[in-house]
């Protein structure tokens, strides 16, 4: 009686509906369910005479839906049987189990195949094989109807149960597709050509062919912008001396190129010295050692009139400590050049 009342709700809930209205793609979901199980197992004890019959329950599952084709899941019964024969009344069991679940595409429908292991009387072990139906009401919530022949593994036990349960899934969802009629032809409508692919029009394009890496502006032409650019020069010199050492001819040299370059800048050559000695020879000093360093620019090819230079003694010292280390600090030429230059603006 209890297997007509399961097997008459899951035919109910497989013909509701003849659209299922999302199927999952992947992801976990978890269901609580009812379970009818029906048992023929005679004779359970031999002396007494008992028999196992027909068991209802509910239970719990987890599963994960890896494809649009494969699922699998492990669950949990608690049963309780009804006994016969020599003794009646009742016998509590557990089923716990293991299913690889396969649905059809674009299809409400799958099959089952898995082992279950049931304690009851005693520990027995089966495998199964059924069919279910899965009817989404929106993108998480589902209910599954089953029903499933098992097989003992160590007795010759053949029993059948059905299940029907509720679900939440956690993944996201596809809706089913639909065979849609093709559109008719449409004619294809012109299309304005952007032949330097710069975002600006042929018809309105002033600039035809700029790079792809230049930002343009309305008109299709690379934009500029004004950058600020520098070099520095630092030339230190031995004790009373004011003679250029050649490991500083390289340095000078790039200070040079760096004129060439921008015709527009002039350099200011600040000449420095150390606080030893008379304050008044240290300052020719610094202007000597200041125009050492012009010629050398000179000689790399720079006009004495964008050269002006200038000699601080030991006004400004750049360490005050009375150490032999911050002498050769302060012995020294040094210079900012600055200037600016038109640079385009990159693309984005």
């Amino acid at each position: 009686m209890k297997f007509k009342s399961i097997s008459l709700a899951v035919a109910a809930l497989l013909a509701a509906s003849a659209v299922n209205a999302n199927e999952q793609k992947e992801g976990v979901y978890l269901g609580v369910f009812g379970d009818y199980y029906n048992s023929e197992w005679n004779n359970i004890r031999d002396a007494a005479g008992v028999d196992v019959d027909d068991s209802t329950g509910w239970g719990a599952e987890i599963g994960y839906r890896f494809n649009n084709n494969w699922s699998g899941r492990v669950e949990y019964a608690d049963m309780d049987f009804d006994l016969s024969g020599a003794s009646t009344g009742s016998l509590d069991g557990e089923r716990f189990g293991i299913d690889a679940l396969y649905h059809f595409d674009d299809s409400p429908f799958y099959g089952l195949v898995g082992l279950k292991s049931i304690d009851a009387y005693k520990s027995l072990t089966f495998a199964n094989v059924g069919a279910g139906y899965r009817h989404y009401f929106n993108n998480n919530f589902f209910v599954n109807a089953e029903a499933a022949v098992y097989q003992g593994l160590d007795r010759g036990y053949t029993d059948i149960g059905a299940k029907l349960g509720i679900n939440y899934f956690f993944g996201s969802s596809e809706p089913v597709k639909k065979v849609e009629p093709a559109p008719a032809p449409v004619a294809p409508q012109p299309v304005a050509a952007d032949s330097d692919k710069d975002g600006v029009m042929d018809a309105d394009d002033s600039c035809a062919n700029t790079p792809t890496s230049d930002a343009v502006d309305s008109k299709g032409c690379t934009k500029f912008e004004e950058r600020q650019v520098s070099v520095n020069l630092l030339v230190r010199f031995p004790h009373d001396t004011a003679k250029v050492k050649q490991q500083y001819f390289d340095d000078i040299a790039e200070v040079a190129a760096f004129l060439k370059e921008h015709e527009s800048a002039t350099v200011v050559l600040e000449g420095h010295a150390s606080a030893i000695g008379d304050a008044q020879y240290n300052q020719m000093l610094s202007e000597k050692r200041a125009k050492a360093v012009a010629k050398q620019l000179m000689d790399d090819g720079i006009t004495a009139d964008r050269i002006s230079t200038i000699g601080y003694g030991e006004e400004r010292l750049k360490n005050t400590a009375n150490t032999l280390e911050a002498h050769a600090q302060n012995r020294r030429v040094e210079a900012t050049i600055t200037s600016t230059e038109r640079v385009k603006v990159q693309r984005q």
